[in-house]
């Protein structure tokens, strides 16, 4: 067997290679998408690590290897079609959304503008929140000048609605209040 390394020594002059083989700078927006995703799928990762449901730990898992396939489609470029690429389809947008409706059943109504914080997991919910947005958006700027499954967008979209939800849901478990805003004049 063959030794394998971490370091290959071909991204020292800021490239790097897509999945087809196409080699662009480490700036490219594909680039910049994808490591956001990346980003996102560690601080799941962190968020898992926080005392929760089994539930919840299942579902951020599934969520974990969606993020993978997105990054994935995202670093699809010409000549990756000869490697079979998994793919996010509505039924992920679904489960998504049967997860926050249950969340929801459980929770207080929501009638102002919340504060990130009050408990480790809620926070950090939070911060997935925001990164899968910022992904978002960086998914949208990619979508306008290079093809992008709208499923991909919808599927971000639907995501950080649910981070946002399953903030509320941990402090809800951990007997923690929504911290509300309240506009100070």
């Amino acid at each position: 067997m063959k030794d394998w390394k971490i370091y290959t020594k071909t991204g020292d002059k800021g490239q790097t290679s897509l999945l087809g083989g196409k080699r662009v700078l480490k700036s490219h927006l594909k680039i910049d998408v994808y490591g956001t995703i990346d980003e996102l799928n560690s601080f799941v990762g962190l968020l898992m690590d926080q005392p929760m449901k089994q539930h919840y730990h299942e579902i951020l898992l599934l969520i974990q290897n969606h993020l993978f396939v997105a990054e994935s489609i995202i670093a699809a470029d010409e000549g990756s079609d000869k490697y079979p690429l998994p793919k996010l389809t509505v039924d992920d947008i679904l489960m998504l959304e049967r997860e926050i409706d249950s969340m929801n059943e459980h929770l207080p109504n929501l009638n102002h503008f919340i504060l990130p914080g009050g408990h480790p997991s809620v926070s950090l919910a939070h911060v997935c929140r925001t990164v899968c947005r910022r992904g978002e958006r960086l998914i949208v700027s990619l979508s306008e000048v290079a093809q992008v499954d709208d499923v991909v967008i919808q599927y971000f979209n639907r995501l950080s609605d649910y981070f946002f939800v399953l903030a509320r849901a941990l402090g809800n478990d951990a007997g923690v209040k929504d911290r509300i805003w309240i506009a100070h004049k």
